[in-house]
């Protein structure tokens, strides 16, 4: 699993710097030049959209999605479990529910043969991320899943934004105090 959570993280990164590079490219290009490269807007386009679907499977497996779970917090913690996999169960649901209709839309691009705008490539290609996407996210809420019935968590996991600012806010008081006992 590791060398699979390696790999996500890597594509995941080299994917935001191949677009950064492009984008910058073709900005220097059209703005220094005067010239701009016919083919990047619909390649960043498509490499937008990998990160984006690769993106939803990482955010459930480091816990980043944000949700409101003020209600979830009062229930306790069997409440937290049951109300955690039902969460986990109906999103795989939804998932699938997505994958299924990523498949249907993925071979009617492959049947069709339509060919990208700007790229050499059928449409189909580039569209195959939803599978992959959705696919992922199936495992991912799976194994949550899995992890709320056998006991090694006690629910989903979403990022906690008040408790995050509050650290922050509690960390950035620590600096300044440190900063003006150093000053004095």
């Amino acid at each position: 699993m590791r060398l699979i959570h390696r790999l996500e993280e890597w594509l995941i990164a080299t994917l935001l710097a191949v677009m950064t590079t492009i984008t910058f490219t073709q900005v220097i290009a059209r703005y220094i030049f005067n010239y701009s490269f016919v083919w990047a807007l619909e390649l960043v386009t498509y490499l937008f959209a990998w990160l984006i679907f690769l993106g939803m499977a990482y955010g459930v497996r480091v816990g980043s999605h944000i949700g409101v779970d003020a209600l979830v917090k009062a229930l306790g913690v069997r409440g937290a479990k049951i109300c955690g996999a039902l969460g986990a169960f109906f999103c795989i649901v939804y998932s699938v529910i997505m994958f299924v209709g990523s498949w249907i839309y993925v071979d009617k691009m492959y049947t069709i043969g339509i060919l990208a705008q700007d790229l050499p490539i059928e449409q189909w290609i580039p569209r195959t991320v939803l599978l992959l996407g959705f696919g992922l996210l199936i495992v991912r809420f799976a194994l949550l899943l899995w992890r709320i019935l056998t006991g090694r968590e006690a629910g989903m996991h979403l990022a906690d934004e008040a408790a995050d600012a509050l650290k922050q806010a509690l960390t950035d008081a620590s600096t300044a105090h440190a900063d003006e006992q150093t000053r004095k």
